[in-house]
């Protein structure tokens, strides 16, 4: 698990906004952010200077980019 800004969190996450590269976004239980790949590998981020809300907005957007998300 990584530890970030949500802007860290953003501009990490820019090269691989794109559905051949991101299976599934979603929020867990413990309100960290989750990236599934295609290639099976995951990635969990403890965004540590946004709420939830916020959270759920770049969730939005990721779907609008046709990943799929859990909201």
């Amino acid at each position: 698990m990584k530890t970030c800004s949500l802007n860290d969190f953003m501009a990490e996450l820019k090269p691989w906004l794109d559905k051949d590269y991101i299976k599934r976004a979603y929020m867990d239980i413990e309100r960290r952010f989750v990236l599934e790949f295609n290639d099976g590998t995951k990635n969990v981020y403890l965004i540590d200077d946004c709420n939830e809300e916020q959270i759920k907005k770049v969730l939005k957007d990721l779907a609008k980019k046709g990943i799929a998300t859990d909201e």
